[in-house]
C-alpha cells in the first residue's frame, strides 16, 4: 500500500470506527498518520519529519523511544508480561521506593494505575476516606481527567455538562486567587486539588506563594492538598516536581504521562502514611487495579525516572525553556496584533492569540514547516509547547523561527480575506 492509500485508509477507519468529528478536524489541520518516533522527532506516512513540540501533552519528556526505557521494557518482556497478581512485584517495589526517595517530604507510599485520570480518581477517593469529608475544591479552567470523579473536578463546564449529575460536593474557585481558595476551604472540605501550572487551561502560572497559601489554608481546617502533577511533574517545569517552585509538600500527588518514559502507560498516586490508614487500615484491598503497577510499566518508570535524574533533565528543561520562552516572546512582540501573551515555566509554554481561529491556522502552517504543536483543550487561543526535555538549542531556535514564519503567513492569508 502506497503512502496516499495508507493515509486514506487510516482516515476512513478513524472516521468510521473511532471518532468522526475528530478525524475531520485532524485532516483539516493537516495531521498525517504517525509511523515512527525517534528522539525529538515524529515521522508521518510520507516520511516527513516533525519536531515534536507537543510531546504527547507532556508524555515524551525523554523523547520518543529513549533507548534506556525501550531496553528496560524489552528485557522485562523476556521474563514476564502482565503480573499474576498473587506474588510480590520487584519492579513495583523498586519504583515505589525510587518515587518516595525523589518526591516532596511525607509522600512515602504509592498506588499505581494506568493513566493520569486513574491517578486522580485514586487521589479523590483517598482524600475522602482519610478525612471522612464530602467536599472537594478545584479551580476554574483546571483539567484533571474525564472519568466521573476526575471530570467532576475539571473546571470547564463544556466537558462536564452532558454527563451530569456528577460527583456531588465539588466547588470551583478562580485559579491563583488566594483569598477565594482560603474562603472555599472549610471544615467540610476533604481536599483542594490544584495543578502547579494549569496545562489545558492555557499554561497559566499562579502568583508566587499561591501554593504555600493553599497549603496553609488546608492546614488550618484539616483539609488535604492534592497536587495534580500528571502534566507538570518529572522535570516539565524546570524542577522535578512543580510544587517545588513554592517549596510545599502536598498530602497527595498524582503523576502519569512522563512517568512511563514515552513507552508504557502508567499512573501513580503518591500519599502519606496517615492517609494510608484511612484508606487501607482495615482493608488492604480497598482500592486496587488489575493492570496498575504491572512489571513492564514499572520497568519503564524505573528507567524513565533514573534517566531524568542522571541526565539532569529538570535543569535542562529550565535552561531550554528559558531560551524558548525568550524567543517566543520576541516573536510575540513582532506580531503584537494577533499575539496577546507568551508565558510559561520550564518547557511548558503557552502562546496566546487574541482570537480563537488564529491558533488553528497557525497549527496547520507550523505542520508545513515541520513543527508539531496543538492548542490547549480548555483555551483554544493558546498554543502549547511541551517538547521533549532532551531538545537542544538549535532545535529550540528552529521551532521559534517556524512559529515566526507561521504567524506571518497566517496573518497575510487573513488579510487577503478581508
Amino acid at each position: 500500500m502506497d503512502s496516499d492509500a495508507l493515509y486514506a485508509d487510516v482516515v476512513a477507519k478513524t472516521a468510521r470506527y473511532l471518532n468522526p468529528n475528530l478525524a475531520k478536524l485532524m485532516a483539516f489541520a493537516g495531521f498525517g498518520a504517525e509511523m515512527r518516533g525517534e528522539g525529538v522527532y515524529l515521522f508521518d506516512h510520507e516520511g516527513r519529519r516533525f519536531l515534536d513540540c507537543l510531546g504527547g501533552y507532556g508524555t515524551f519528556s525523554l523523547g520518543h523511544r529513549h533507548p534506556a526505557v525501550v531496553g528496560a521494557v524489552r528485557d522485562g518482556l523476556d521474563k514476564l508480561g502482565m503480573s499474576g497478581k498473587a506474588f510480590f512485584s520487584p519492579n513495583a517495589a523498586d519504583l515505589a521506593e525510587l518515587l518516595a526517595q525523589n518526591s516532596p517530604e511525607g509522600l512515602e507510599l504509592t498506588f499505581f494505575s494506568n493513566s493520569g485520570t486513574e491517578a486522580v480518581e485514586a487521589a479523590l477517593k483517598f482524600a475522602k476516606a482519610a478525612t471522612r469529608r464530602p467536599g472537594i475544591v478545584s479551580t476554574l479552567g483546571s483539567y484533571h481527567g474525564k472519568t466521573i470523579g476526575a471530570l467532576s473536578t475539571t473546571g470547564r463546564e463544556k466537558y462536564r455538562k452532558k454527563f451530569e449529575p456528577l460527583m456531588s460536593g465539588v466547588s470551583f474557585v478562580p485559579y491563583g486567587d488566594t483569598s477565594a481558595a482560603a474562603e472555599a476551604i472549610s471544615e467540610e472540605t476533604a481536599a483542594f486539588i490544584i495543578e502547579p501550572v494549569q496545562g489545558e487551561g492555557g499554561i497559566l502560572l499562579p502568583p508566587d506563594g499561591y501554593l504555600r497559601a493553599v497549603r496553609e489554608a488546608c492546614d488550618r481546617v484539616g483539609a488535604l492538598m492534592i497536587a495534580d502533577e500528571v502534566q507538570t511533574g518529572l522535570g516539565r517545569t524546570g524542577t522535578l516536581w512543580g510544587v517545588e517552585h513554592d517549596g510545599v509538600s502536598p498530602d497527595i500527588l498524582t503523576s502519569a504521562k512522563a512517568l512511563g518514559g514515552g513507552v508504557m502507560p502508567i499512573g501513580a498516586t503518591l500519599y502519606t502514611p496517615a492517609i494510608y490508614e484511612g484508606v487501607y487500615g482495615d482493608n488492604p484491598m480497598a482500592h486496587t487495579s488489575t493492570f496498575g503497577g504491572n512489571p513492564l510499566a514499572c520497568a519503564a518508570g524505573l528507567a524513565a525516572v533514573r534517566t531524568l535524574i542522571a541526565e539532569e533533565l529538570p535543569r535542562r528543561s529550565a535552561e531550554m525553556g528559558a531560551r524558548m520562552l525568550k524567543g517566543l516572546q520576541e516573536v510575540g512582540a513582532r506580531h503584537a496584533e494577533p499575539v496577546g501573551e507568551v508565558r510559561g515555566r520550564g518547557l511548558m509554554i503557552g502562546l496566546e492569540f487574541r482570537e480563537d481561529e488564529v491558533g488553528e491556522l497557525v497549527v496547520a502552517s507550523l505542520l508545513k514547516r515541520g513543527v508539531c504543536v496543538a492548542y490547549a483543550l480548555n483555551n483554544p487561543r493558546v498554543l502549547r509547547f511541551e517538547p521533549p526535555l532532551i531538545i537542544d538549542a538549535a532545535q529550540v531556535d528552529f521551532a521559534v523561527e517556524a512559529v515566526d514564519g507561521a504567524i506571518a503567513e497566517t496573518m497575510e492569508m487573513l488579510a487577503e480575506l478581508v
